[in-house]
């Protein structure tokens, strides 16, 4: 069948025939069905044996089963074919009646009796019954049956017409033909690459899997080491540490993810790391590193409450936490999920992949946060990069990352970068050294070499799409 197959597939691409195919559904009997039209519908026999005198309910279980039993009882119910009561079942005048009347499922299993039926010509009757019976446990199962019919072209009439000399192809090169010498006495087949064969369509990996092990790649090959964390944060971490205030917006129900606690009345509360007074003491009045801090008493239990993470910036805090001067320089990224309560549209997530990097290093300035960064996005495939001032609240200087987009011929700005304020960086290394800081959105440094114009459309599980997606390739 297989080579078959593959020879008519060969002469149709040769337009010698073409090859329609048609899809034909066809109903027929499971096993339920050919057993029950031997021995009958469950309801039939249960009609029979309570035709006389009533049955014992724990009688009848006993002989149908608890299954047949509820069905064949709930649908001789429905049709007031029988009566129970005090642990028996009746039969009424009703069910006298339908004793003597075959049931339009009845007949139509008699039909199936004599092979499959096309879905198409059944008739209204038929369909009623069918609908009954598919609701039961294998009883009737639908096929879909293939024929392919074969039909010469104008071209393959003119060549049968014709002499053609039989040739006797070599079709492929194996270790017989090889051993033979065939190839001095016969000749390979001549194959034509350009002409369309069915597609394969293999497993492959998620395309922004792809996406991420490139960026991995990309980072590991510049010096970095890879930090990973946890979804779930303390407001410590993820905020206070970073030097956001207690009142910030940013912190807001409707911004942020909380995670209630066991009885799901309050917030979730975690436990603060050894480091919480000096994070405390820069909120309030700045601590030792010059600030003014933001004047306000700094509440412990806001900094317990435990949230998703808003971004991998939390990862880098705590990353820092654990340096002393004696480890760096240091160089760390990471690719991680990250959580906004934010509304979804063609441009929003309310979960999303991350890119962050973190230099720690007291040779650094400014400069190199513009060079590490204009080489990572040209690896990308980005031929122009642009970093324009921008404000962020825990760096400074801070600046903005774009991109120029030759097909809309455009600037796209995809990220924010800058210098930990030393609120943020002395805090959590107890030195003031230079701390370059990035972080990006992943789909949106992405999305363009995938011409997706909704970002939804990343995370949407669209088997076409994931079958046609190009792999990512720079």
């Amino acid at each position: 069948e297989v080579e078959a197959m593959r020879a008519l597939q060969w002469l149709s691409n040769k337009d010698v025939l073409k090859i329609v195919s048609s899809e034909n559904e066809i109903i027929e009997l499971d096993t339920n069905g050919r057993n029950y039209s031997k021995k009958g519908l469950p309801e039939r026999r249960m009609l029979e044996i309570v035709k006389e005198k009533p049955a014992r309910v724990q009688d009848l279980m006993q002989k149908f089963g608890n299954e047949e039993f509820s069905i064949a009882v709930g649908i001789l119910k429905q049709k007031a074919a029988v009566s129970m009561s005090n642990g028996n079942v009746s039969i009424t005048e009703n069910g006298k009646k339908l004793l003597n009347k075959e049931s339009l499922e009845e007949t139509f299993i008699k039909r199936l009796e004599k092979g499959p039926t096309p879905a198409g010509k059944l008739e209204a009757e038929d369909r009623f019954a069918l609908d009954n019976l598919m609701k039961r446990k294998q009883i009737i199962q639908k096929k879909i049956t293939k024929i392919k019919f074969i039909e010469l072209t104008e071209f393959g009439k003119q060549l049968i017409k014709q002499k053609i000399e039989k040739v006797n192809y070599i079709e492929s090169v194996t270790p017989q033909v090889l051993a033979a010498k065939e190839w001095e006495k016969k000749k390979f087949r001549p194959y034509d690459v350009t002409i369309n064969v069915p597609s394969i369509q293999s497993g492959k990996r998620h395309f922004i899997s792809q996406a991420v092990e490139y960026i991995r790649k990309i980072w590991l090959e510049m010096g970095f080491e890879e930090m990973s964390g946890n979804y779930a944060e303390t407001s410590f971490w993820d905020l206070d540490s970073l030097f956001v205030p207690q009142d910030h917006p940013a912190r807001a129900m409707q911004d942020t993810f909380y995670i209630a606690d066991e009885k799901g009345k309050n917030i979730l509360l975690g436990k603060l790391p050894s480091i919480f007074r000096k994070v405390k003491d820069v909120h309030e009045n700045g601590g030792n590193t010059g600030s003014k801090g933001w004047q306000n008493p700094w509440d412990e239990k806001i900094a317990k409450e435990v949230l998703l993470r808003t971004h991998c910036t939390a990862i880098s805090a705590q990353t820092i936490a654990k340096l002393n001067k004696n480890d760096l320089p240091k160089k760390y990224f990471a690719v991680g999920r990250v959580f906004r309560n934010e509304a979804m549209d063609w441009k929003h997530l309310f979960e999303f992949e991350q890119v962050e990097g973190i230099v720690v290093d007291e040779n650094v300035n400014f400069r190199h946060l513009l060079g590490y960064l204009k080489q990572f996005f040209r690896k990308m495939g980005f031929e122009k990069v642009r970093i324009r001032p921008s404000h962020f609240p825990y760096t400074e200087p801070s600046a903005e990352v774009e991109v120029y987009n030759p097909v809309k011929k455009e600037w796209i700005e995809l990220g924010g970068a800058g210098i930990f304020r030393p609120e943020v960086s002395k805090t959590l290394l107890g030195t003031e050294i230079p701390v370059l800081a990035w972080g990006f959105g992943l789909a949106r440094t992405i999305s363009e070499y995938w011409d997706l114009r909704d970002i939804r459309d990343v995370y949407k599980n669209d088997l076409d799409q994931l079958r046609n997606m190009k792999l990512f390739m720079r």
